[in-house]
């Protein structure tokens, strides 16, 4: 099953609020079976010019610009169907650090948050603060888990070096 999201954008036009734009994404990558990423929107300053939209590529892990923020959509199917092996010595093949804050909700299905030390049962209507922490996402169930993601710049967290 494969779900692609659908955008809508407000503006304004002589003073009104208005739908500038109103279509499915097209910004959408699968960078393994079944695993579909498409960060929707970005920015690259804070306080955020709404007037712009910067237009990035999707990447298996976000390259959020400095002082920006990534707004993802992620699509993650069962590890059986990534093919995903045990590493010994890790806690999950796919651990991987952002320098960011991200504010993450679980839309549907379920799936294990997993960090150095620990992991979770994550499922619908979830949220997690994942403040820039090695860590892992790990679906053992037999559905796609869909989860919404804001990241956002961050200093280096001195508390992981």
């Amino acid at each position: 099953m494969k779900t692609i999201p659908r955008r809508i954008v407000t503006g304004l036009r002589g003073g009104k609020s208005i739908i500038e734009e109103d279509k499915i994404v097209s910004n959408v990558s699968e960078h393994f079976p079944g695993l579909i990423i498409s960060d929707i929107w970005s920015t690259d300053s804070m306080p955020v010019k709404l007037e712009e939209e910067k237009i990035i590529e999707n990447t298996a892990f976000p390259n959020t610009p400095l002082n920006g923020s990534y707004f993802r959509y992620v699509q993650i199917p069962p590890d059986h169907q990534l093919g995903i092996k045990e590493v010994a010595g890790q806690p999950h093949p796919l651990m991987h650090q952002t320098n960011t804050l991200d504010y993450i909700i679980i839309l549907s299905g379920e799936i294990y948050l997993i960090v150095d030390e620990g992991e979770t049962l994550l499922q619908a209507g979830d949220i997690v603060i994942q403040k820039g922490t090695n860590h892992a996402w790990s679906n053992r169930s037999d559905v796609p888990c869909i989860q919404l993601a804001v990241l956002l710049d961050a200093s280096k967290n001195s508390a992981i070096e």
